[in-house]
């Protein structure tokens, strides 16, 4: 962070109780040696780690299974300039054990496209950092509304 910036950064605590109040996110990943970002809706699991259900046959589970990913999830409120961004780093792997898999059915994040047969993702939270805007509408002390 670059200080003066109108940023607060913020810890591991205030970054994961800001996700878990997300339903949206960006998942980060290579495809073809290119940067790819694709929105998933989420869950938090309980240590943290963050749970994305998908069709086990997708092309986002066979890219990011065992790879490094980011995570990003955000809430910006434009008028007000005012918000909060969170990037969670970590390797990505597709959940295998069948009683992980039954108790994640009951409380991870719920399917948004129906598929005969779904995954769950689950993204260790390796590095988990966070910005939130403090200086909303003024900058260098200067009210930004005033001027327009």
């Amino acid at each position: 962070m670059y200080p003066n910036d109108g940023f607060r950064e913020l810890d591991r605590y205030e970054c994961l109780r800001l996700l878990a109040r997300a339903a949206v996110g960006r998942i980060v990943h290579t495809r073809h040696a290119l940067p790819a970002v694709l929105p998933v809706n989420f869950c938090l699991d309980r240590d943290g780690a963050v749970l994305l259900r998908t069709s086990a046959v997708s092309e986002l589970v066979r890219a990011i299974d065992g790879a490094v990913v980011a995570f990003e999830a955000d809430e910006v409120d434009a008028e007000a300039h005012s918000g909060w961004s969170v990037v969670v780093t970590g390797r990505a792997t597709v959940v295998t054990d069948p009683v992980e898999q039954q108790r994640l059915s009951l409380t991870g994040p719920p399917s948004w496209v129906a598929s005969p047969e779904e995954s769950f993702v689950r993204i260790e939270p390796e590095l988990v950092t966070g910005r939130e805007l403090v200086a909303g509408r003024t900058m260098y002390g200067v009210d930004l509304r005033a001027s327009g």
